[in-house]
């Protein structure tokens, strides 16, 4: 940015970058991560890319980018924001603006410029249909990681090629591509000093709206009025609550590849629901 840092402090969080709360010379606070050695295919500039993505909409609080680059030192530099706590009408603005965000559309389901997103690359060219891309672009890859890196017994990797079978039985009714976040847990939502909602780190792509809602019910962190806001404003297809767990076997996924414990008993729990 071409401004001399005064301060900078470590920050706690997040399990791939390394990040900071920059004092910069022109008063300005700012935040920063960066990584010795990110992931291929364009990681913070792709991040940055789905941040002023999802700002364009204007429903919900989305920090401004400041600088990125992936060249070494690769960096992304972000408006700071002071966080508060949760005031009482603050989940249900989320869920109001989320609809918003999610019924402003998305030319494809995946990407135009097909960037992979998270730590684990996934990717996203373009698809015509939700389960295509649902199947190409998650299911699939994340079934070759998983027998990849061990993550999953045979039984269990077999009952997601069974998925795949089934998906335009799973699926549900077809719905025009909705603009997501992409990874939409409690973590990556901060509310300022104000109750201001805001969204950070998203993997974003065009998609099938109750992915968020499921990523949002899946670790918790979001009270019921949120997701009543929400129908209210962009009514739900009947049976939604039945294909969450069809929408968390992805995450779960990639849980279980990184982190293994748990989240392998979580994948059974979500194939198992989709029997």
């Amino acid at each position: 940015m071409g401004i001399e840092v005064v301060a900078a402090r470590p920050l706690a969080g997040g399990d791939v970058s390394q990040s900071y709360r920059i004092e910069l010379a022109d008063s300005r606070v700012v935040f920063a991560k960066t990584h010795a050695a990110p992931p291929e295919g364009g990681f913070y500039t792709t991040e940055a890319l789905g941040l002023d993505w999802l700002r364009q909409v204007g429903s919900l609080a989305v920090p401004q980018v400041l600088a990125a680059t992936d060249a070494a030192p690769a960096i992304l530099v972000l408006q700071w924001i002071d966080t508060g706590e949760l005031l009482p009408g603050s989940d249900a603005d989320l869920g109001r603006a989320l609809a918003q965000l999610h019924a402003a559309g998305a030319p494809v389901f995946g990407r135009e410029d097909g960037r992979p997103t998270g730590s684990l690359r996934l990717p996203n060219q373009p698809c015509r249909t939700w389960a295509e891309f649902y199947v190409t672009q998650r299911l699939e890859p994340l079934r070759r990681l998983a027998a990849q890196h061990q993550a999953l017994p045979p039984e269990l990797l077999a009952s997601i090629d069974r998925v795949i079978d089934r998906i335009e039985i799973l699926a549900g009714p077809r719905e025009p591509a909705a603009r997501l976040h992409g990874d939409l847990w409690n973590g990556n939502r901060l509310v300022d000093r104000e109750g201001r909602n805001w969204l950070i780190d998203p993997a974003a792509h065009g998609g099938h709206r109750e992915h968020d809602l499921a990523l949002m019910r899946l670790f918790g962190g979001f009270g019921p009025e949120a997701f009543e806001a929400y129908d209210d404003r962009f009514p739900l297809v009947d049976g939604w609550t039945k294909r969450l767990p069809l929408h968390q076997l992805s995450p779960l996924i990639v849980h279980a590849i990184k982190f293994g414990g748990h989240y392998v008993g979580r994948v059974e729990q979500a194939l198992l629901q989709l029997r």
